[in-house]
């Protein structure tokens, strides 16, 4: 059985940071990438950060220079440090693990943390 678990989420002021964790089980974590999403209400949800299994990242621009994300592959972890963190970050962060084979395409989720930035 395939669990991802967040954890890390909470309620910070702007300009404060948090850091996300999502322990993986059930799955051979080293070659699927991984992805923090995140879901505002009433909005779609939108990818944050991805890390391949070779490292690779990639950001949403409205987070670049500011998220960070990382795995560590002993601790079938990976984890999102988001700094001067914005209003407008508040949502629902959700952990992902992908990986495709030829013609099969392997998605599981979290459960979701909740991050919210307000004063």
């Amino acid at each position: 059985q395939v669990q991802l678990v967040e954890s890390g989420g909470g309620l910070v002021q702007p300009g404060g940071s948090l850091r996300l964790s999502c322990a993986a089980s059930g799955i051979s974590f080293s070659i699927y990438t991984m992805g923090w999403y995140r879901q505002a209400p009433g909005k779609q949800r939108e990818l944050v950060a991805a890390i391949t299994n070779g490292g690779t990242t990639n950001y949403a621009d409205s987070v670049e220079g500011r998220f960070t994300i990382s795995r560590d592959n002993a601790k079938n972890t990976v984890y999102l440090q988001m700094n001067s963190l914005k209003p407008e970050d508040t949502a629902v962060y959700y952990c992902n693990a992908e990986r495709s084979v030829v013609f099969r395409r392997f998605v599981y989720w979290g459960q979701g943390t909740q991050v919210t930035v307000s004063s």
